[in-house]
């Protein structure tokens, strides 16, 4: 029985049998002494099995990419063809219902990037790395698409396309804390220092976000209050509220989509790379 030892997974191999598939376990739980009685997190590596993994986001994925796509196409052709206009904007307007969700999903995906985070640091999840490295890329997608749509509606409200707001710069700093994420998973040769240092600066970033939420009551802003709150009623008319509501939880389901779609590929390119490896030593044996 020859073995070959990854990051994170353990690869068995049988000279004498065909080799269909590669088996992942938790290596760190392989040298552990057996422990009685339920362990901390213990429920969570339940799902950090890439096959289990593999199954029940191959199910999920098509309904969540459908239902994204549905949600996102039928909030926007509401907003930007029949909500009724403001009467103070006009119809400029109706470009919030591009630009807002895509704020909520950049603050929510730094939320779901520093879940991962932590989930690597303190229980070594293995599947929070993968999901963590392809969360950055989508995350700064969508914080490019908030900044540049926020600055084209900027442009008629303001007179300017950029100004150096507290809301806008918290959100430009967020755009820059993904690109760091994501330059930093990936300069080492070790991918196990770049998850750890990858996280590291994920929790630190974290201190961002209620900057963003209270900027705009914390100074004196040019961008206006929030007009939705959990503590209160929203002060935007139901015509134009329902419209976003669909595109926000279209936005939603789409980023998860694309973040699940992503991460199903890192795992099957980790298996492969593990099978190629594991049968290269084999040969070399």
């Amino acid at each position: 029985m020859a073995s070959y030892t990854a990051p994170y997974a353990a690869v068995a191999f049988n000279p004498g049998a065909r080799c269909d598939r590669v088996v992942f376990v938790d290596a760190s739980a392989a040298d552990a002494p057996p422990q009685s009685g339920p362990r901390p997190g213990r429920s969570l590596h339940r799902f950090a099995n890439p096959g289990r993994f593999l199954r029940l986001s191959g199910a999920v994925l098509p309904w969540l990419a459908a239902a994204g796509v549905a949600l996102t196409a039928v909030g926007l052709v509401w907003g930007l063809r029949f909500a009724p206009a403001d009467w103070q904007q006009g119809d400029a307007v109706r470009i919030m219902y591009v630009h807002v969700p895509a704020a909520w999903l950049a603050s929510a995906g730094y939320v779901g990037l520093a879940l991962c985070s932590v989930l690597s640091l303190v229980w070594r999840h293995p599947l929070a790395d993968l999901a963590a490295v392809e969360i950055g890329p989508v995350g700064a997608a969508f914080t490019a698409l908030c900044l540049l749509t926020g600055s084209i509606w900027g442009k008629p409200m303001w007179g300017a396309w950029w100004v150096w707001d507290a809301r806008l710069t918290s959100v430009l700093i967020l755009f820059f804390l993904y690109l760091g994420h994501i330059a930093l998973v990936r300069a080492f040769d070790d991918p196990e220092r770049g998850y750890r240092s990858g996280a590291i600066l994920a929790l630190i970033g974290v201190v961002n976000l209620p900057i963003i939420k209270f900027s705009v009551d914390w100074w004196n802003t040019l961008h206006q209050p929030a007009t939705i709150s959990f503590t209160g009623a929203p002060t935007m008319y139901l015509g134009m509220l329902w419209p976003l509501l669909l595109a926000a939880v279209g936005y939603t389901l789409v980023f998860a989509a694309i973040v699940v779609a992503r991460t199903r590929a890192a795992v099957m390119e980790r298996r492969i790379r593990a099978l190629l490896m594991a049968r290269a030593g084999e040969a070399a044996a």
